[in-house]
Parts: structure tokens; sequence; C-alpha cells
């Protein structure tokens, strides 16, 4: 499992986030977001360079629980996981670089 276009249409439960094996990242946001969909090719570019990087985006607001455990405040947030545990956050990235050396932590 690679980039995801689309959101989840149900989020995952936190526990299943934690036991995840291996790397994964974790991106909060909306599809109506404009810096959302400002990140996207930036995000699209980064994960291209890692196949096996698993990729989860998930729609945040009110009342949603999961973005709130991570302490989600601004969108895009891409919450980079390594076998469950926080490696790397980037909040609003202007460009790939960012991504990129997160991504390079979980790899």
């Amino acid at each position: 499992m690679a980039f995801s276009e689309d959101f989840a249409g149900t989020p995952p439960m936190r526990a299943t986030l934690d036991a995840w094996p291996g790397p994964l990242v974790v991106e909060f946001g909306a599809p109506w977001c404009g810096h959302c969909r400002a990140a996207l090719p930036h995000v699209r570019a980064a994960l291209a360079d890692h196949p096996g990087v698993a990729h989860l985006k998930i729609e945040d607001g009110p009342g949603r629980r999961l973005g709130r455990s991570y302490g989600v405040k601004l969108w895009p947030t891409l919450v980079f996981l390594r076998d469950g545990v926080e490696v790397a956050r980037v909040v609003r990235p202007l460009s790939t670089a960012p991504l990129a050396e997160a991504l390079a932590r979980i790899a």
C-alpha cells in the first residue's frame, strides 16, 4: 500500500495504528481544505520514492477523536509512525523536502 488519493471511509481505531507493523504515514485533513489540496502534489511525490510505506488519509474535524488523540490542530498534519510509534510529524508542508526527511526516518 502506497499513496492513497482518497480519505478513508471509516477511520481506523487508535489501537490499530498503535499496533501497525512497519512504516505508516497517517495524514489528517479534509477534502475541501485548501491547505490539504496544496500539499497533495508534495505528499504524492514524496511517497512515490517509498512504495513500501503505507499511507492513510483520515478526514478530520469536530467530533472526530482520532485526530485529537494525535493532537492535530492544523490540516494537513502528517504523522510518521514506525511500528506504531510516532517518529516525525509534518504540518502544512509547502515542499517535498520535509516529507522526504520524515520518510527517511521511518523507511
